[in-house]
């Protein structure tokens, strides 16, 4: 069962049968009721996790394999079951040159996992009328306006589900050692930060940092409080979670465990541009998060006081969004990624992610049980042990009954197929097409997968993960969601992206004309006057940055596109946005782009070596031949069998040479191309 899990970027997260998002209806929302769930109340625990020696002796040997395998320093580790701790304790350093150990009033950033407080908060304010989930959420924002080009109402029902249908889901993720002090108001910065609304609410998935922000800020509209205030007196302190807060504090601070990075050297503390970020913001320890999981596990009580209905817990634990009806995605407020690691069970999950430290929550409601753990760097441990722990504490049953699958014919494959793209990572392009009976995926974070089909909207890889198409409001294909734990593909739905009519000026036979659709078909380069492409135009400096930064697909994360402005003219001497752009120049800011987390580096053993021919000066070389020796190349430049080739580096770039470089370097495509 075990499975490689891709290490990219996850610090940056940090249905039914036809695989329409199913909405409740407006009676359900209103009194809160939740929808059937996936579970299989037929399996049985077989180790219940409620002998501490037990969990000890299987978790301590655990952590130390885990935490020397992943370079952690430090984690806390909670485990609830029936209403009582069971164990608490840390393993390792939370300050390792300081030889100061992790226990359970050691305090982590809990980064997303906030979301979760956040769901509960908005709950609370459903219980007592002054919120509703099915309502167009702007009555509850002061006049904060949400552009919207869907025509349907953004509610919190959407936004608490991960389906708000936005085109920035991760607008708010603003983060560095300079926010630590800073108070910035959400009023004052969502007047500044506001997404727009481009699919219909409630129709595709998409991990959401945005959504929960915006859901906090209702409640601190609603109630009069600041967000802040409102948690450390509605949830906090009710639950006597004495080290638990939105906001950073003297106390908090001194008992924070030391951020490492991934080379395992310590680096400073982030914060949030939006300070009360109900998105991510909570600090907390092993002590506090304990008593959370036990009101959490009983419908959300605790010691005798209601800290939220249990109409409004159960939605909260109860799947509400579905790939097919056997892929559970969401619920409000938390989520069940690689539901194949819960074996059967009805497990609901929620991680998180700040720079330095990482943590998990998992609930399973049925069995009275949940874990929760943090530790100090950015690694994902948290997913390892979670499937551990499954396969330790509720096996699963073993299915003899093996998969059967539908043939496919090349005319019902046709809707299928085309080009995708990740509604959260744009940078995650997907191709697909039809070859020997088989529908094919190209692109994404893994390369080529050959998918069979189960029934018509849902389709396996060779390794059992599974591909569930669909469909929009008028029935048709619109979106797909991969779930393999390799890639960063099961972050959100990945849209389809529709041919545009071609330009006036681009014949249908250039050599171009593919590249050049593609950019404009995704919005990165488009037409320059009326319906005009102008492939022979001269593109400037800034232009082409302009235009590199939108096909290299990261712009949606303001601390990656931050990142990637500031890397972009490395090594290129005289910037000048005015001055149009040599060949040379450009090649050097794509490479200094790929190289900072490229989706699909290519592998040495599949590189082709190769020998630039012209004059280039110095510092483009090696970016030159590095894009050459992928591929990477307009079709005007033909790498001879021998590698050699000539780029005509000094030369200015046109605008359709642009397209083919882009698209090339931050497509789909299967690289390398094949030598000429």
């Amino acid at each position: 069962m075990k499975k490689a899990i891709n290490t990219l970027s996850l610090a940056i997260l940090l249905t039914s049968t036809s695989m329409i998002f199913s909405a409740c209806s407006s009676q359900s929302l209103e009194v809160g009721e939740s929808k059937p769930s996936t579970s299989t109340p037929d399996v049985q625990m077989t180790k219940a996790p409620n002998n501490a020696k037990e969990i000890e002796s299987f978790a301590d040997p655990l952590f130390e394999e885990k935490m020397k395998e992943y370079n952690v320093n430090g984690s806390s580790f909670v485990v609830v079951h029936d209403g009582k701790v069971v164990i608490n304790k840390g393993y390792g350093y939370a300050d390792k040159e300081k030889k100061i150990p992790v226990n359970k009033e050691t305090v982590f950033q809990i980064a997303s996992v906030s979301k979760t407080f956040t769901a509960l908060a908005v709950m609370q304010q459903v219980d007592k009328g002054k919120l509703k989930l099915d309502q167009d959420v702007q009555q509850y924002l002061g006049g904060l306006k949400i552009p919207n080009k869907t025509g349907k109402p953004l509610t919190l029902f959407d936004m608490l589900t991960y389906t708000s249908g936005v085109d920035f889901p991760d607008i708010t993720t603003i983060t560095g050692p300079e926010y630590v002090n800073q108070d910035i108001p959400m009023k004052e910065f969502f007047s500044k930060h506001m997404p727009t609304v481009v699919r219909p609410p409630g129709e595709a998935y998409t991990y959401d940092n945005f959504a929960f922000a915006l859901a906090g800020y209702a409640v601190e509209n609603v109630t009069g409080s600041s967000f802040s205030r409102y948690m450390e007196k509605n949830i906090f302190k009710p639950l006597g979670m004495k080290s638990t807060s939105v906001r950073f504090t003297p106390d908090l601070l001194k008992r924070m465990a030391t951020h490492y990075g991934p080379t395992g050297d310590s680096i400073p503390t982030s914060g949030h541009g939006l300070t009360d970020a109900p998105q991510g913001s909570i600090l907390s320890t092993g002590e506090d998060m304990s008593k959370y999981m036990i009101m959490q596990l009983q419908n959300g009580k605790f010691g005798g006081k209601e800290i939220a209905s249990k109409k409004s817990m159960d939605m909260m634990h109860a799947y509400q969004v579905f790939d097919d009806k056997t892929i559970p995605v969401a619920t409000i407020g938390f989520e069940t990624p690689f539901n194949e690691f819960a074996n059967g069970q009805h497990v609901v999950i929620k991680g998180g992610s700040m720079p330095g430290h990482q943590s998990m929550l998992i609930l399973v409601p049925e069995q009275k049980t949940a874990f929760f753990m943090s530790y100090n760097n950015d690694s994902m441990m948290s997913i390892d042990i979670y499937e551990t722990l499954m396969d330790h504490y509720f096996p699963a049953k073993k299915n003899e009954v093996k998969t059967s699958y539908l043939p496919l014919e090349e005319k019902e494959a046709h809707k299928y197929l085309g080009l995708f793209q990740n509604t959260r990572f744009a940078a995650i392009r997907t191709h697909f097409t039809y070859e020997n009976g088989n529908l094919v995926m190209v692109g994404g974070t893994t390369g080529k997968q050959v998918l069979k089909m189960i029934h018509p909207l849902l389709f396996e890889d060779s390794e059992g993960n599974k591909v569930a198409f669909k469909k929009n409001s008028a029935g048709e294909i619109a979106y797909f969601h991969y779930n393999s734990p390799k890639s960063l593909d099961f972050v959100a739905d990945a849209q389809r992206i529709n041919n545009k009519p071609p330009f006036d000026d681009v014949p249908q036979k250039s050599n171009y004309r593919s590249h050049i659709d593609n950019l404009h078909a995704l919005n990165i380069m488009g037409a320059k006057t009326g319906n005009l492409f102008n492939p022979m135009d001269i593109m400037t400096q800034g232009e082409f940055a302009d235009t590199l930064l939108l096909a290299y697909g990261w712009n949606g994360f303001p601390d990656d596109s931050k990142e990637a402005r500031g890397k972009i003219m490395k090594g290129i001497p005289g910037y000048d946005r005015a001055t149009p752009i040599t060949r040379q120049v450009a090649a050097t800011m794509i490479q200094n782009l790929k190289q900072i987390h490229d989706m699909k580096p290519i592998q040495p053993d599949k590189a082709i070596k190769v020998k630039l021919l012209d004059a280039a000066d110095d510092w483009a070389v090696q970016a030159i031949q590095a894009l050459a020796s992928q591929g990477i190349v307009d079709p005007d430049t033909t790498i001879h069998a021998d590698g050699s080739f000539t780029f005509r580096p000094k030369d200015l770039l046109l605008r359709q040479e642009a397209s083919a470089l882009l698209d090339l370097a931050f497509g789909y495509h299967a690289l390398p191309i094949k030598q000429k």
